[in-house]
């Protein structure tokens, strides 16, 4: 499952930098990440101060 981030994101940027695919960018409100790159590895939500990074619910 890919991951997402929530509405908690703070857009502090702490995640862009340590994805290794580079599938997070930042959006308007919050980043976002492209599920279609995403491998799932965790790095993004192990930086986060918030939290916002979760796997993708079906």
């Amino acid at each position: 499952m890919a991951y997402f981030i929530n509405d908690a994101c703070i857009s502090c940027g702490a995640c862009e930098p340590e994805c290794p695919v580079n599938c997070i960018t930042a959006g308007d409100t919050k980043y976002a990440i492209d599920a279609a790159i995403c491998i799932e590895c965790g790095t993004c939500n192990s930086v986060c101060p918030v939290d916002a990074p979760h796997p993708e619910e079906e």
